[in-house]
């Protein structure tokens, strides 16, 4: 027997630790299993149906956790810092100085690591213990997901997810049909239909048929391909073809269907859901880098300040320190001057190991966790229709939300509700759907605008909302355009009714604007309510019409119609046709042109505002004719060669010289806010690009909704290209266009490129002459991804405002943004809804899922969720420009500090015989960064605001410093440290000059180290405390009380450590008795005091005063502009309609399975009885339903 080997990938999220290590396993290549016989199947080793994405359980999280934050470099320095502290040669520091905070910051990142892994194991069993029915010795069982094995068939229920992937195998409807809904997988919450094979529909519901069921199958290895399966079923000897038709994929819902069967093919992680989940990687902030190479530097620094020190010392005990050691001895084992150096650079190793404090990191984490849970608690962002806050899923890339410069959103479910309304229509010349006062003036419609009551009308849809009464006045006149119009709209579609109750009504549509159509002409009085392979039926205004339907002419992408051919209970033969605009009006009768033109001006306003507009018309058939043509339709639909053209061909022949009813207009209902949201982030320097699997002219079409697209354009390129020159050639074309200088020998791009083996491929900012777009659809994205052309690509779109890419798949997704990643050195983001975006999510720096009615699939993989489009700006603008500007506050001040602590010590090696002597008491050393300088830093750097929320969203424009990363960075890093050098010469010095040779008033010396020592951490301390006060723009009562009451706590240590009482007590450990008492009380100590806060304070508000007079930046220009606004009384925020004047008409509106047309013609869709299927009249007007 062959044997086909198990894939080594790891289920997603799993560590190399949850891994059984033994034999090595090798990559399947095919799959191989039998159904009902778990012995066969186990043989292969197939993963089983439990998800695990926690890293740790209870007795691997200490050293695994423990393992995972050495591997960060400074907690191994500190680390290896505790462990010279411990030599006593080296050791100018007690262990507790280190000891403290390292055990703090482990404890503190353990704990978020705990957290974090105990949500994670809570939703693995949430799913892993989902109940699910199991056959097993010909009884089903209830069992849970995670105990499903690959060859299992298991019993699916309406409404139920769907397992695992499964192969079809019956189901309750007829010809085992089954519905499902795609809205975990796609987004798409229209309906799908699959079908498994006659020779299984035949076990339906009979266990012991089902136990009895030995099949083989043979298949393709897991993989990501969600529109794509390959397989065979060997059954009895013979083999049948399997696809993805007849496949149900794990994360499906299953729709209107009582019962199905399934075979178990991919479980667990081999799953096409899961495998589609992309690669979970550890996100890191820009800031997160950066801070690595900051900290690498300053190791350098401190290294050097040490070996400085060092040869000082070597100097020092050569030249004086060996003729000293009477008085001042070596220690023990120090036999000459070179030896003490090195001995000393140890030392000073753990003196000035404080550049690098390791609270630094427990601060970071603790300002990303409040920052977090402002977004948690943000009422502004919370959707109260489905209960649903915004939620910051991870708590480390806060900062990086104020960053973003490039936005990739799906559509379906993300800009758009995936919801169709019938918005406006023309008929017979007329405009219907907009509103009008009494003077004649067309009104907005809003909420309070009163609607068209159906009420006269049982099987109107109550959830249908229209707004011009003057339709359903025609329609009660007897209007025979209005009639023809809406006759056709329920006769001409490929929806199934379902009607459980009498006169309750559910249209199952493959397409959402099918559905709109249909529940149209419904409200109208035209209700499609039932069908059969041969027969429609209608009721006509109360009156039940059943209508033989002789032949549905199919749409398909290049045909942009369908049609339907139908027989009149009166007997007369007509065609009803609807399709784009553009391909119906070359079919019109030359006696429509008068129509036609006013109905192509009612076409231009619908387009301008952004709605779906189709043509609708008809034709009278001849009997005779139409015998003739349906008898060579027979024949073609039969033909084994040339079948497609054929058809198409007589499909042309009858859709001739048709007479124009009119146009509908349909509207792809956005979610709330979001052309505003676009335009807002479009003003803050954010390009937004939409990956799309919907086809080219419904993405373009939501692109002008959105206003993302608009008519000031000065071209947008629609790239299409069948070839990869053809790709090529377009995007040179349109490059061309936007920067004919691009294309110059002495181009900057063009020299720095010119080399491929140099390391840098980030491409610098490109300005185009103007403001374009950029449309590229699925196949000619594929050639442009490739090799060559992928810089041709990056290098065109990004110079455009918006780029779209239609019929994309996930992974083309993950391209794209991987491709914007490598060669802009710009932070992404991708938002998406569905399982589609999941490897978008996952690969940009930011991923974020919208909780909607499409699933939890992306928000489960994603950073940061919330339930409207709408609130990304908010995120942004608000909580992303806030929680970067105080990270920079944050990293800016904190550096300056501690470089101001630290290099005190510096300056006093020179001072004292280069002896690793620290300047301060150890006690401050220990408290200093934990005690009286964290809580004022962390008080700022979680409420600090430069402006308010509302001011933020009214001025985009200040969004930008972040985009640039001009808050933080390699210059300000620098800055930094000549600040800390600056200030630590003053602190040192000016109580150095104080000090030297002072008196007290009653004559006695108080040149004393321990005196010193007081007065230069006191001045260090209120010195950094004004600082901090200059660094604040928010005041809070909070702020106040940090600052205040850190400066009190230090007095009160100090008075209390240094008294009487603690020296008495713990002599050895407190050595400084009555220093403070003493030194605190002369003036001269407090005027050096005062003249170091004037002397480290003044060159910065100087520094900043005349460099916000001088060179402003875009934030201080922005801030002005503020400052005079706020004087003025705030004038409410505009609340406009966006409208769009244009000339361009929208393509077709239809987005259903070619071939549905065909299906519904077999019947086999079709159940064996329906409700309304017998002739004569049932009127919604009778007494009976009257009174319902």
């Amino acid at each position: 027997m062959k044997f086909h080997g198990i894939v080594l990938k790891e289920p997603l999220g799993m560590p190399l630790f949850g891994l059984k290590f033994g034999k090595k396993k090798l990559k399947e290549e095919e799959r191989n299993l039998q159904a009902n016989n778990r012995d066969f199947n186990l043989q292969f080793e197939y993963a089983n149906n439990s998800i695990k994405t926690s890293k740790y359980n209870f007795f691997t999280f200490l050293p695994l956790n423990l393992f995972e934050q050495f591997q960060r470099i400074a907690n191994a320095y500190f680390l290896f810092l505790l462990i010279l502290q411990l030599i006593p040669q080296v050791s100018s520091l007690s262990w507790f100085t280190t000891v403290v905070p390292l055990v703090l910051v482990l404890t503190v990142s353990g704990a978020k690591d705990a957290i974090d892994d105990f949500n994670r194991h809570k939703s693995d069993n949430h799913v892993n213990n989902r109940p699910v029915q199991v056959l097993i010795n010909g009884r089903l069982k209830a069992d849970k997901w995670m105990n499903i094995q690959v060859g299992d068939i298991i019993k699916l229920e309406n409404n139920n997810f769907v397992t695992a992937d499964l192969l079809l195998l019956s189901s309750s409807e007829p010809h085992s049909l089954t519905y499902i809904e795609t809205a975990e997988l796609d987004g798409e919450t229209n309906l799908k239909v699959k079908q498994a094979l006659t020779v299984t529909a035949d076990l339906g519901e009979n266990l012991q048929k089902l136990t009895d069921f030995n099949g083989e199958i043979k298949c393709e290895a897991p993989n990501n391909k969600l529109d794509k399966f390959t397989g065979t079923l060997t059954l009895h000897g013979e083999k049948f073809a399997l696809d993805n038709e007849k496949l149900l994929l794990r994360g499906c819902t299953i729709r209107n269907t009582e019962w199905c069967f399934g075979l178990v093919i991919y479980a667990g992680p081999d799953t096409k859901l899961m495998q589609n989940s992309g690669k979970t990687t550890f996100k890191r902030t820009s800031i997160d880098r950066l801070m690595n190479v900051l900290v690498l530097v300053i190791f350098a620094f401190l290294a050097l300040m040490c070996f400085i020190l060092a040869i000082g010392n070597g100097i020092w005990e050569y030249d004086k320190g060996y003729y000293f050691q009477i008085y001042l001895p070596w220690a023990d084992g120090v036999d000459s001057a070179p030896y003490s150096g090195f001995l000393m650079f140890w030392s000073y190793v753990i003196i000035l190991n404080t550049v690098v404090p390791i609270s630094l990191y427990v601060s970071v984490e603790i300002i990303r966790l409040g920052n977090s849970f402002y977004i948690d608690w943000d009422r502004k962002m919370y959707y109260p229709l489905n209960d649903t806050p915004a939620q910051a899923r991870t708590t480390t890339l806060n900062e990086e939300l104020g960053q973003i410069k490039y936005i990739f959103s799906d559509k379906t479910g993300t800009l758009t509700q995936n919801i169709m309304a019938f918005n406006k229509c023309s008929i017979n010349g007329k405009s219907y759907g907009e509103v009008y006062d009494m003077a004649g003036q067309r009104i907005e419609i809003t909420e309070n605008t009163e609607k068209v009551d159906f009420s006269y009308n049982p099987l109107a849809d109550p959830k249908f909302a229209f707004y011009d009464h003057s339709l359903v006045e025609a329609m009660k006149l007897g209007d025979a355009a209005a009639h023809g119009f809406f006759r056709l709209l329920s006769l001409c579609h490929t929806v199934m009714p379902e009607e459980k109750k009498e006169g309750n009504l559910v249209y199952q549509a493959q397409s959402p604007d099918e559905g709109a159509l249909v529940t149209a002409a419904r409200n109208f009085g035209f209700v499609f309510r039932a069908r059969t392979p041969e027969t429609i039926t209608v009721v006509e205004m109360g009156e039940t019409k059943i209508y033989e339907l002789l032949a549905i002419l199919d749409f398909n992408n290049v045909r942009k119609r369908m049609s339907v051919i139908v027989r009149s209970p009166e007997g007369d033969l007509t065609l009803y046709c609807k399709g784009a605009d553009t391909i119906l009006y070359e079919l019109l009768h030359s006696s429509c042109e008068a129509l036609k033109e006013e109905t192509m001006e009612h076409l231009n306003e619908f387009a301008g505002e952004g709605l779906r507009t189709l043509v609708v018309a008809y034709k009278a058939l001849q009997k005779d004719y139409f015998e003739d043509w349906h008898k060579r339709h027979h024949e073609a639909s039969t033909a084994l060669d040339g079948r497609e053209e054929k058809l198409s061909e007589l499909y042309e022949e009858i859709e001739k010289d048709l007479m124009l009813l009119g146009a509908t207009a349909i509207e792809d209902k956005l979610q709330d806010g979001v052309p505003q949201t676009i335009e807002i982030l479009t003003k803050a320097n954010i390009k937004i690009w939409v990956l799309t699997g919907d086809k080219q002219e419904t993405a373009v079409n939501i692109g002008y909704s959105c206003n993302m697209l608009h008519d000031d354009m000065k071209d947008v390129f629609i790239i299409e290209g069948n070839t990869s020159e053809d790709v090529l050639n377009e995007l040179r074309s349109a490059r061309k266009k936007m920067k004919p200088d691009s294309f110059l020998d002495s181009d900057e791009i063009n020299i720095k490129f010119e080399n491929p083996s140099k390391k840098s491929r980030i491409l610098p900012e490109e300005q185009a002459n103007g403001v374009y777009g950029l449309v590229i659809n699925g196949h000619s994205l594929a050639y442009a991804l490739e090799g060559n052309l992928e810089f041709e690509l990056v290098r065109t779109a990004c110079m455009c405002k918006v780029v779209i890419c239609c019929r994309v798949t996930p992974l083309q997704k993950a391209q794209v943004v991987e491709l914007v990643k490598k060669y802009k050195k710009a932070v992404t983001l991708a938002i998406g809804d569905g399982a589609n975006d999941v490897s978008m999510i996952k690969t940009a720096h930011i991923g974020i899922g919208i909780s909607g009615q499409e699933g939890m699939q992306a928000v489960l993989s994603s950073d940061f969720s919330f339930a409207q489009f709408r609130y990304l700006q908010r995120l942004l603008l608000v909580h992303g420009r806030w929680s970067y500007i105080r990270m920079c506050k944050f990293l800016r001040y904190f550096f300056y500090k501690n470089f101001a602590f630290t290099l005190v010590h510096f300056w006093y090696g020179f001072f004292s015989g280069f002896s690793a002597q620290t300047v301060y008491d150890q006690w401050f050393i220990t408290l200093y960064n934990l005690v009286y300088t964290s809580l004022p830093v962390l008080g700022m750097s979680l409420f600090d605001q430069d402006v308010d929320d509302r001011w933020s969203m009214l001025f985009p424009r200040l969004y930008e410093p972040g985009q640039q990363n001009l808050y933080f960075n390699k210059i300000e890093f620098v800055k930094c440290v000549l600040h800390g050098i600056y200030s630590s010469l003053v602190l040192f010095f000016i109580p150095y000059g104080a000090m030297y040779g002072a008196v007290r008033s009653d004559g006695k010396a108080i040149a004393d180290y321990q005196s010193f020592a007081l007065m230069a951490q006191t001045c260090l301390l209120i010195v950094v405390s004004v600082q901090i006060g200059l660094d604040t723009s928010y005041w809070t009562a909070v702020n106040q009380f940090f600052i205040w009451g850190s400066l009190s706590v230090y007095f009160a240590i100090i008075f209390t450590m240094y008294s009487d009482g603690m020296y008495l007590i713990f002599t050895a450990s407190f050595p400084f008795i009555g220093t403070a008492r003493n030194t605190l009380s002369q003036p001269s100590v407090w005027l050096a005091i005062f003249l170091s806060i004037i002397l480290c304070v003044l060159p910065v508000v100087g520094c900043r005063f005349l460099k916000a007079q001088i060179m402003p930046t875009v934030s201080d220009k922005v801030l002005r502009k503020i400052r005079e606004a706020k004087k003025r009384p705030p004038s409410p925020l505009p609340k406009m309609r966006l409208r769009r004047t244009s000339t361009r008409r929208s393509g077709y509106a239809f987005s259903h399975q070619h071939g549905f047309g065909a299906l519904i013609m077999s019947g086999r869709n079709m159940r064996p009885k329906l409700p309304f299927t017998t002739t004569g009249t049932f009127s919604p007007n009778s007494e009976k339903n009257r009174h319902k």
